[in-house]
């Protein structure tokens, strides 16, 4: 199942009937496939959860897409539809997200995955599972607005979380593209703009009305983190003749507004910026040119003390919403919180306090 597309109906009644669906300690046994009439017979499937010698049946509502709003409609469901006789409610999806579980374990209802997550709830028995990743990415049929030059619309919304139009999100974006301004690399295209603006909505995370505002800043840096994929170029490390302190402002003199060059501190390297944090004395950048930076800077290539990484990337959401200080560019918060969450546990700990930042920025926390 890694990277496929979402299965259809006929797939996954196979996979039933061949027992495939388990959620330790549990497997599931298809009892009833139901037939096609909603009104006579509401519910997809009749499943049995076995665990020893006990067991429980369950009504099943699936979903075979995993959009917030397919969940938030299957949850519906599964609260209002009369049950079946000694049935409990569950829900399917390809894949339920941690904060998903959540909801369906604080509203009592059972759900499972086809990604090894999943809550089961019955009288004599509670199992939580997380942390199985989403096998059903690539090859959906939904277009991933939160890769690559597109999550550059979702990340928009958590620096102005309301706009009256799509013309003023794409100036917006256009504003705050480092790249577009520095290089002259493309900015996005107002139908690019449009398209991620329909996922956004249909994803529940903002509301297109007037103005166009953010719903659920959580979810949205929710759906940015799960879909975070950087690229990795190899860094070169240096050593500059510059205090650590000083080095911001010794770059940023030295760079100046060279033509043809754009060069942004790493969200790691900006943590300081927006939490506290006690790093490694390295500074960290993202430019276009490495071979021009370490000119510029007059660094000496080595791997004994450095304190000056270079990473060369022309990504644009990796320097998206730079923000200056005394002529230096540092990440934008979301960029610092999404590298947090790709750390370690410290790193994730850490990632809190940039997330309440973003949020207090958006008017979703007092």
């Amino acid at each position: 199942m890694e990277n496929r597309k979402y299965p259809v109906e006929k797939e996954i009644t196979t996979w039933l009937r061949d027992g495939k669906l388990t959620l330790l300690p549990l497997r599931f046994q298809l009892t009833k496939m139901q037939p096609r009439n909603p009104d006579a017979h509401p519910w997809d499937y009749v499943l049995t959860a076995n665990w020893g010698e006990k067991s429980a049946t369950f009504a099943v509502e699936y979903k075979s897409i995993s959009t917030p709003k397919a969940f938030d409609e299957g949850l519906s469901q599964c609260i209002a539809r009369p049950l079946p006789k000694n049935c409990l409610p569950l829900l399917m999806l390809p894949y339920l997200r941690p904060s998903q579980l959540e909801t369906l374990e604080s509203k009592g209802i059972s759900g499972v995955d086809w990604c090894g997550n999943g809550i089961v709830i019955t009288d004599s028995l509670r199992v939580f599972r997380t942390g199985g990743r989403n096998r059903f990415i690539a090859g959906s049929p939904i277009k991933n607005i939160y890769r690559k030059n597109t999550s550059m619309v979702a990340r928009v919304f958590l620096s102005v979380p309301s706009y009256n139009t799509v013309g003023e999100i794409v100036s917006e974006i256009s504003r705050r593209d480092f790249l577009a301004s520095t290089i002259g690399k493309t900015s996005i295209t107002m139908g690019t703009v449009s398209k991620a603006i329909k996922q956004l909505e249909e994803d529940l995370t903002i509301e297109r009305a007037e103005p166009i505002r953010l719903l659920q800043a959580d979810k949205l840096l929710e759906l940015l983190e799960e879909n975070y994929r950087p690229d990795s170029p190899k860094p070169i490390t240096l050593k500059v003749d510059c205090p650590y302190e000083q080095l911001p402002n010794w770059i940023g003199l030295r760079l100046g507004k060279q033509f043809s060059l754009a060069a942004v501190a790493t969200g790691l390297s900006s943590v300081g910026r927006y939490a506290t944090m006690q790093r490694e004395e390295v500074l960290s950048i993202y430019c276009t040119n490495l071979g021009l930076v370490q000119s510029l800077i007059e660094g000496r290539e080595t791997d004994r003390f450095p304190n000056v990484e270079l990473i060369e990337t022309e990504e644009q959401p990796l320097y998206f919403d730079a923000r200056e200080d005394e002529g230096f560019h540092w990440a934008s918060p979301v960029q610092a919180w999404l590298e947090l969450m790709a750390g370690d546990k410290r790193d994730r700990e850490t990632a809190e306090q940039i997330r309440d930042f973003i949020l207090r920025i958006t008017g979703r926390v007092s």
